[in-house]
This record gives C-alpha cells, structure tokens and sequence, in this order.
C-alpha cells in the first residue's frame, strides 16, 4: 500500500519511501492504514492499547477544531489603541492609493514609497508591543519611513505623475503621524 499525506506526526518505517527516508503521516491516517480507526475506544473516544496515545483527530478542547480560524484570530488581534497607527493606516492607505498606477520610468519611485508607506503603522504597531529600548528603536523606524514616504510622494507630485491635491492630504496626514511619533520618542520631561 502507498500512502502519502502532507500532515505530520508518526514515522511509518520501511514501506513507502521518498529520498531514502519514510513518509511522515498524520496518526489517523496511520490508524486507518493499521485497521485499527473501527476498533472499540477507550477514554475519550481514544483507541485502547498500544495506539492509546496517538491522536484520533477529534478535537479534546470544547473551543471547537484547532483551524477555526475565525475564533482564534478574533481572540488573536486585539484593536491597537494608538492613535498614531489609526493615522498611519489611513495615510498608507491614500498614499499606496495614489502611486499604484504610476508610470513605468518613475515605477521605482512608487515601489519605494509603498514599501515605506506600509513600514509606518507596521513598525508603530510592533514598537507598541515591545518594551524598554526595542520599542523606541521600532518607532524611530516608523518616523523615519513617514519622512521617507514623504520625499517619495513630494517627487512624484513634481514629476506630475500623482494628483497633487490628493498628495497633499496624505503629506499633511504623515505630518501628524510623524510629530505623534516624535512626542512618542520624546515625552515631555
């Protein structure tokens, strides 16, 4: 029989082999292969015997299955609660807007200034989850991408290949991110 699986947990030795070593398979997958998945269970609906240990697949905690995705990544990201990050996505988000069908010649230009736009909230928000010098470190990354950005859209607005009102909501919107991030960096005494 040839079994093969992307799912792993328990080495079946011999048989089926791919590059000189045995195919990992997942332990219901296994119990399957063995006969032993319709057998009587113990504790649990967990098989008795020597496979009393091996996962049957069945989830053990009352959450519900392990990939429900929706259920843990709702727990997983809480809102963020800085205010700087909230103006940070919304001045990405013009400003990536705005260079997204730039010119070929000037495509590097606009290349760079979505990758520092994203940088912004990205590194704010990584710095608020640190401490101690680590978070400063991620947010001076932050003011420096937002004076970055806003080099790449000021060119851009000269060489006429962005809309120049639409560039100066997004500059003014980086202005803010960048003095909330300099008092982050600096509080007052």
């Amino acid at each position: 029989m040839t079994v093969t699986a992307t799912v792993t947990s328990v080495c079946v030795p011999g048989g089926a082999r791919s590059k000189g070593g045995p195919y990992m398979i997942s332990s219901v997958l296994f119990m399957r292969m063995k006969g032993i998945a319709g057998r009587p269970t113990g504790v649990k609906d967990r098989p008795e015997g020597r496979f009393a240990i091996l996962d049957t697949g069945r989830p053990t905690s009352t959450r519900g299955p392990m990939n429900n995705t929706e259920e843990i990544m709702s727990n997983a990201l809480p809102g963020n609660s800085l205010i700087a990050h909230s103006k940070a996505l919304e001045a990405a988000g013009i400003s990536i807007a705005l260079v997204i069908r730039v010119p070929a010649p000037l495509k590097s230009i606009a290349d760079q200034a979505i990758r520092s736009a994203s940088s912004v909230p990205a590194n704010l928000t990584e710095g608020h989850g640190r401490f101690g010098r680590d978070r400063m470190h991620h947010w001076r990354i932050a003011y420096g991408s937002a004076k970055e950005v806003d080099t790449h859209l000021r060119l851009l607005a000269q060489a006429g290949a962005i809309d120049k009102a639409q560039t100066t909501a997004a500059l003014e919107l980086f202005d803010e991110v960048r003095a909330m991030t300099w008092r982050l960096l600096n509080p007052k005494g």
